[in-house]
């Protein structure tokens, strides 16, 4: 099977995890996800908003793109 152009799926295990934030940056997350509720017509929690929020910022930051290859 090791012919297959599709190659094995990553693990794809969710990960929880717990963060503290200050104030500030918890009404700026609300504002966030109020911003995208008015731009995309969908409420989503701010707890499913970070995620995509991090992977974005990572996938932005190209030092750190070049370094992880």
């Amino acid at each position: 099977m090791a012919d297959l152009k599709l190659a094995k799926l990553p693990d794809r295990t969710p990960v929880k995890l717990s963060i503290n934030v200050m104030p500030e940056l918890n009404e700026r997350l609300v504002a966030y996800a109020a911003a995208y509720a008015e731009a995309y017509g969908q409420q989503e929690p701010v707890t499913e908003l970070i995620p995509a929020m991090l992977a974005a910022f990572l996938d932005s930051d190209r030092e750190f793109v070049r370094r992880r290859r």
